[in-house]
């Protein structure tokens, strides 16, 4: 699974809006959503936040993996 279907993934899950998301990155939620198709990289910066915030790996998040696994605690 790619990236972009992957964080569109979990934030269905989660009955969130784009906007939402868009808040959390501090991005505008039209950047948010050509992240979602694909138009646009996610950068890794921006992954990080939503890997903590959905509490999964980065792995997961950017389909290094399809193991889902929590975020790292420190």
């Amino acid at each position: 699974m790619r990236y972009n279907e992957r964080i569109r993934e979990l934030r269905e899950d989660r009955s969130l809006k784009q906007k939402e998301i868009a808040e959390l990155l501090n991005i505008g939620q039209r950047t948010y959503s050509d992240y979602e198709s694909g138009k646009t990289r996610i950068p890794l910066d921006s992954i990080l936040v939503l890997a903590r915030f959905y509490d999964v790996s980065m792995d997961y998040i950017t389909g290094a993996s399809d193991k889902y696994a929590k975020y790292p605690k420190r």
